[in-house]
């Protein structure tokens, strides 16, 4: 089973990896993900009580893992055995924290591990025990807005207290004097820096003291240690007659704090994609039980209701038209800008708008079974994993701040020794600079905060990543296979031609047969034929070849020429047609043939240039003859054919096209096509409606054109080079400032600023992602 905890407090890389290594050692935990950026674990497991244990482990730790509490007031209750059943059904749901029912009040409180489990679940489960829940309002512990505000206030006190601290500094350098004399005093200085260093800083020591418990370090170890230095040795200069450094140690606390208030702010920019798409869903419904039209919460609609949408209203949930028609505005799903036509029987997307007249549907899923919700999952699932580049920086960040330490005591004890004949001030000074200099949280964002911004910015194009993985290995794509039906064509082939010498029979034959397949070409048949059709028996489908059955006891086919090849003789094929060909026969002969056209979706032939003009070699695989085939390939645009193939043999050609050295995409309806999807280097399932198989591929379209194939890929190379940009900056910073400033040519307080505002350029850049637009040269 699948978890997914958000978690408060990791600060840099090396915390994410610290609860890695820590939940990696766990019996029965497998597969975890830590991500610094989304502040989510993610992990599976089948072990009994697991959850206890991870969240037992994690704030071991020293963090966080967010709970949010949810209140009911609960009708139905008569004595302690209905709260107490309650109470102990509840707490066996996986998620759930904490379980408590009062039977006097009526009410039950229940703390659940924040994105593990939702209010509704629970709602639904005490229903399912007989009672009535009413909902109160939700208290969220630990919520990011309240952590900036946190932040913001702490950033203002400590600003306010440490500036008299930097002017009395300057009066004493520069000779000026711009504050009053009594707090250029020792003592009072020493509160002042002891507010800063104890109250502003506090959260430094409590990471560092977690860290150092379970015997690692990260950036909390540094800014303790760098700030705390400089902080006591002001405290024994005071009475051995030395030079104060308190403002060395507050300045530095403040500019780190600024940085974490400026980054937490950014962080959350790389959240809005989530946030918006939660925010799409209508809070009531309008819909008919017993003929009277009611407003329900949105919640509250079951499959089955009939709801009603006005112009102007957004749709609360999926379903399907059963009166009116009208256009609807899907661009907030799929990217698309124009609004599309509906009608009677057209499937309606939860969440999209309503733009000219009122209508009625039936609604076919609701709550998590939405598209919207599915989609929400999907980007959070993209944004809590890790792309493989990240192992690099996780790598790193293991070694970095024991190495920064002892480079810190090195330079401590090379100023001492040798650079300044004794003088401690400057030795001190310079391990300082170096402590606070160096810096792990860029590295650890690096990676993560690009492909939380990238995963927004696609959905707002109707582009689905399952994980950061896929973002990152599309852009190394040489090859791209298309499946035919409902991918490069509409899906919807139509009779254009029937050879023979009796049509209306031939017509009538193949449609009595066909109805017993679901195959678009068989419906397409069907469909053509408006008459009685006659008594089929012992019908037997045969996949990728045809059908055959009995008609007055007598054997009668249809399907390829292969499958009526392994029936009986046919003659030389004088009479050329084409499209996708289906041969009928009956009693061992051939009767004639029915040539059925699909049209080439919109876009597709767009698409499949942009494609082209990336570099990309481009396939067409197809169960249709050859002919047929190249004839599509040819009007599309594709070189490439593979034809006449089976559908267990699709997933062989795409085994081959790997071997041959390619990185293969494959682009199918995420069905029919799984095998193959499974098979590539990458699954692309595209379609449209509210069945897409967003569980089916690796990328999920659902816009159903090729060009979203080209944008998702343009994307791809886009964050991959915005990663890079990150990586470089994040190292080449640490590479040039440790050195100097274990050289001596850095200021403590210069080199806590650049630290400080090292994270905040990684997390810009990355935010420079939300202006991706696609080119198309």
């Amino acid at each position: 089973m699948n978890y997914i905890l958000s978690v408060k407090g990791m600060t840099c890389a090396a915390c994410a990896r610290r609860i890695d290594v820590s939940l990696n050692k766990i019996e029965g935990v497998k597969n975890v993900s830590v991500n610094l950026v989304a502040e989510k674990v993610t992990f599976e497991s089948n072990k009994n009580g697991i959850l206890d244990e991870v969240i037992s482990k994690i704030e071991g730790l020293g963090y966080e893992v967010e709970r949010e509490r949810v209140d009911f007031m609960i009708d139905g209750m008569t004595c302690a055995a209905c709260s107490s059943r309650i109470e102990k059904q509840v707490a066996k749901m996986n998620g759930v924290l904490s379980s408590t029912v009062n039977l006097t009040t009526g009410k039950g409180t229940f703390y659940i591990a924040k994105g593990m489990i939702s209010e509704k679940d629970i709602k639904d489960k005490i229903e399912s025990l007989g009672y009535q829940p009413r909902a109160l309002k939700n208290e969220i512990l630990a919520e990011s807005d309240k952590a900036i505000v946190e932040k913001k206030i702490k950033l203002l006190l400590s600003i306010f207290v440490s500036l008299p601290l930097l002017f009395s500094m300057f009066d004493m350098i520069f000779d000026i004097y711009i504050i009053p004399d009594f707090l250029s005093n020792k003592y009072v200085q020493l509160a002042l820096g002891s507010i800063v260093q104890f109250y502003c800083g506090f959260q430094f020591y409590k990471g560092a003291y977690a860290n150092l418990r379970h015997f690692s370090a990260n950036m909390d170890v540094l800014v303790a240690l760098g700030t705390s230095a400089a902080y006591f040795f002001s405290v024994y200069n005071m009475f051995s007659g030395g030079h104060l450094y308190f403002e060395t140690s507050a300045i530095l606390i403040t500019l780190i704090l600024l940085g974490k208030y400026l980054e937490e702010r950014a962080k959350g920019k790389t959240k809005e994609a989530i946030s918006k798409l939660m925010d799409l869903t209508p809070k009531k419904a309008r819909v008919v039980r017993d003929g009277v039209e009611l407003d329900i919460p949105t919640e509250e609609v079951k499959v089955g209701d009939i709801v009603i949408v006005r112009p102007g209203e957004k749709l609360p949930v999926d379903g399907v038209i059963v009166e009116g028609q009208t256009y609807i505005d899907e661009s907030m799903l799929t990217g698309e800008s124009a609004p599309v036509k509906k009608g009677v029987e057209d499937e309606v997307i939860g969440a999209t708008i309503n733009k000219n007249n009122t209508f009625k549907y039936k609604a076919t899923k609701v709550g998590q079974d939405t598209m919207l919700s599915q989609i929400v999952k999907i980007i959070e699932e993209a944004q809590g994993s890790k792309a493989p580049i990240q192992r690099f920086a996780d790598v790193i960040s293991g070694y970095f701040v024991p190495v920064v330490i002892v480079i810190s005591i090195l330079t401590f004890i090379y100023w001492y020794l040798l650079g300044s004949q004794h003088d401690i001030n400057i030795s001190i000074i310079n391990m300082v600079a170096v402590l606070v200099i160096a810096c792990p949280c860029a590295l650890g964002l690096a990676t993560p905060t690009s492909i939380m911004v990238a995963t927004g910015k696609a959905a707002e194009n109707g582009i689905l990543f399952k994980g950061g993985e896929y973002l990152e290995k599309l852009h190394k794509v040489t090859a791209v296979v298309f499946d035919k039906t409902g991918t490069i064509t509409i899906g919807k082939p139509v009779v254009s031609e029937i050879v023979g010498e009796n049509k209306n029979l031939i017509l009538k034959y193949a449609a009595s047969i066909e109805k017993y397949s679901e195959h678009p070409i068989a419906e397409a048949i069907v469909s053509s034929y408006k008459n009685d059709f006659f008594d089929v028996k012992n019908v037997e489908a045969i996949p990728g070849k045809g059908i055959i059955g009995e008609i007055d006891g007598k054997k009668v086919l249809a399907g390829s020429k292969r499958f009526i090849e392994e029936h009986l003789k046919l003659d030389s094929d004088e009479y050329k047609i084409s499209g996708t060909i289906v041969y009928v026969a009956y009693d061992g002969k051939l009767l004639g043939k029915i040539s059925v056209k699909d049209d080439l979706k919109p876009g597709s032939i767009e698409g499949i240039k942009l494609l082209k003009s990336k570099g990309l070699k481009l396939f067409m695989l197809t169960g249709d003859n050859l002919q047929t085939a190249h004839e599509i390939a040819k009007s599309a645009g594709i070189e490439n054919v593979i034809a006449e193939v089976l559908p267990h043999e699709k997933s062989d050609k795409i085994k081959e096209l790997r071997d041959s050295g390619e990185i293969v995409a494959m682009v199918g309806d995420g069905i029919n096509d799984a095998p193959a999807l499974a098979v590539a280097d990458i699954g692309i399932a595209i379609g449209t409606g509210t069945d897409i198989a967003i569980e089916a591929a690796d990328v999920t379209l659902v816009k159903g054109d090729i060009v979203s194939v080209a944008k998702s890929i343009d994307l791809s190379h886009a964050t991959m080079k915005n990663i890079r940009q990150n990586l470089f900056w994040a190292l080449i910073y640490n590479i040039i400032g440790i050195p100097v400033a274990a050289s001596g040519y850095l200021n403590p307080i210069i080199a806590g600023a650049a630290m400080a505002f090292s994270s905040v350029s990684v997390v810009s850049n990355a935010l420079r992602l939300k202006r991706w637009k696609f080119n198309k040269s």
